[in-house]
């Protein structure tokens, strides 16, 4: 069977993992197989690589900072010995320590992502970094790691290295038709379905997107060349352009929330994840407007277009990118009465709120012309390797709907719209759906405004 993103049910359950966007496999055999290729091709050489430059500073952090040691060497041993985190080829955990973590990475981060050839699936896995840490992340010692401003100012060293990478020509080597390129026959169609979504035969990957089907690598000239393709204008029309109560889609994404009455201050680290409206947007003087927010959250494919674009017609007030945290996970107690914590199959899925107020993020306010809307807010949340976060206008720039605003290099994880109490808006579409609501299409409609009381 080859798994693709339209296969998910034939993929047995106890194989079956619930990744957002699709950044990790659905079928986890698919990971642990690249996890295991990965492994044994480090481990069968007679002499271990020298590390990069940036991997000899992130073991010089490990080994000499007693806490971030703990944190390193005990996340290992919390794993648990049983039940999935035992399930893959090899009958055991694939990392063994920190040396080992370090030496896969000095591997995968000499490479693109590519598709993995499983014996029974063909799936990609898009983030390395998030397939080494997939359980750790979920360990006390993980979270405790993954929260601590030392470790994230060294990821996002290791990661910058790896997005130089990502700029050269070697690293588009991964874009060829053959069976684990981009372009292969699994590549291709789930590039084409999730945009077309269904997929049909009838659109190719040229009507979609700018590039060039008869130059090599379709005309790409680096991994992040492609990942930051241009969408056809004709693919991707702007809805009624000149109707300010239409709020277009500023990324194409699926649904994930919408909440209202957002809270500025929330618990937004347990179950749940209420949003938390203040740390959302940094503390920024701005936020206080937000008190009782109608929040519209969606997630991006690892597959998908990962531009954004103006929700509103309006004037930027104010345009900055928040760093924070690369792969902190929320740790919620164990279900069935344990004590302990149990590390949740469904993993990063569940903390999409949770890293709305903590990842590396961008955050854009507007003025809209639009006097029901006003003041409203565009969040972009990066995820894992997909960090980097690139704002594409200024403050007191004025931007038409569908414009485009920036980018997530090597993807992204989510965004986030936020529109003052008092706005009356409707019509998001329902969370949970299959597909990606396209970008700059009618995502909600304003009806009006609504002064709220004084207290």
């Amino acid at each position: 069977m080859v798994w693709q993103h339209g296969d998910e049910h034939e993929i047995p359950d106890k194989f079956r993992r619930h990744h957002a966007g699709g950044w990790l496999p659905a079928d986890h055999r698919v990971q642990h197989e690249w996890l295991r290729q990965t492994v044994e091709h480090i481990d069968n050489k007679s002499k271990r690589d020298a590390l990069t430059p940036v991997l000899k500073e992130f073991q010089e952090l490990i080994e000499t900072n007693p806490r971030i040691y703990m944190y390193f060497t005990a996340m290992w041993d919390e794993v648990p010995h049983r039940k999935v985190y035992q399930r893959d080829p090899t009958g055991g955990r694939q990392i063994r320590d920190y040396v080992h973590m370090l030496d896969v990475l000095n591997h995968s981060f000499s490479r693109a992502p590519e598709w993995t050839n499983a014996a029974q699936s063909v799936g990609m896995v898009g983030v390395p970094l998030c397939a080494i840490f997939d359980y750790v992340m979920g360990t006390p010692s993980g979270h405790a790691a993954f929260l601590d401003p030392e470790v994230n100012r060294m990821l996002k060293k290791v990661l910058n290295a790896w997005g130089k990478y990502l700029l050269t020509p070697e690293s588009a080597e991964v874009l060829g038709d053959h069976e684990t390129g981009w372009f292969g026959k699994v590549g291709y169609k789930d590039l084409m379905e999730v945009a077309n979504a269904p997929y049909k035969t009838d659109h190719k990957f040229e009507d979609m997107y700018i590039c060039d089907p008869t130059a090599k690598h379709y005309g790409y000239k680096s991994w992040d060349d492609f990942f930051t393709r241009h969408v056809r204008e004709e693919a991707r029309p702007v809805a009624e352009p000149d109707n300010n109560a239409v709020i277009n889609n500023a990324c194409e994404s699926r649904t994930y929330h919408v909440a209202r009455k957002a809270q500025l201050r929330d618990r937004f680290w347990i179950k749940g994840q209420p949003y938390s409206v203040l740390d959302m947007l940094a503390h920024d003087p701005l936020a206080h407007q937000f008190e009782n927010a109608t929040v519209y959250q969606a997630f991006l494919s690892a597959l998908s277009y990962h531009r954004w674009h103006a929700p509103i017609s309006g004037t930027v007030k104010r345009a900055f990118v928040q760093d924070g945290t690369y792969f902190s996970e929320p740790l919620f107690e164990g279900e069935e009465g344990h004590s302990h914590h149990e590390i949740d199959p469904k993993g990063i899925t569940v903390a999409q709120g949770y890293l709305t107020a903590l990842a590396t993020r961008a955050v854009i306010f507007f003025e809209a012309d639009n006097k029901d809307i006003g003041l409203m807010a565009f969040i972009g949340v990066g995820m894992d390797e997909v960090s980097t976060c690139e704002i594409g206008v200024k403050e007191g720039q004025h931007v038409n709907k569908g414009d485009e605003i920036g980018m997530f290099h090597f993807g992204g994880s989510s965004h986030v719209l936020l529109f003052r109490e008092g706005v009356q808006i409707e019509g998001f579409p329902h969370p949970g759906g299959n597909a990606n609501v396209p970008v700059r299409s009618a995502l909600a409609k304003v009806t009006g405004y609504v002064e709220k009381e004084k207290k």
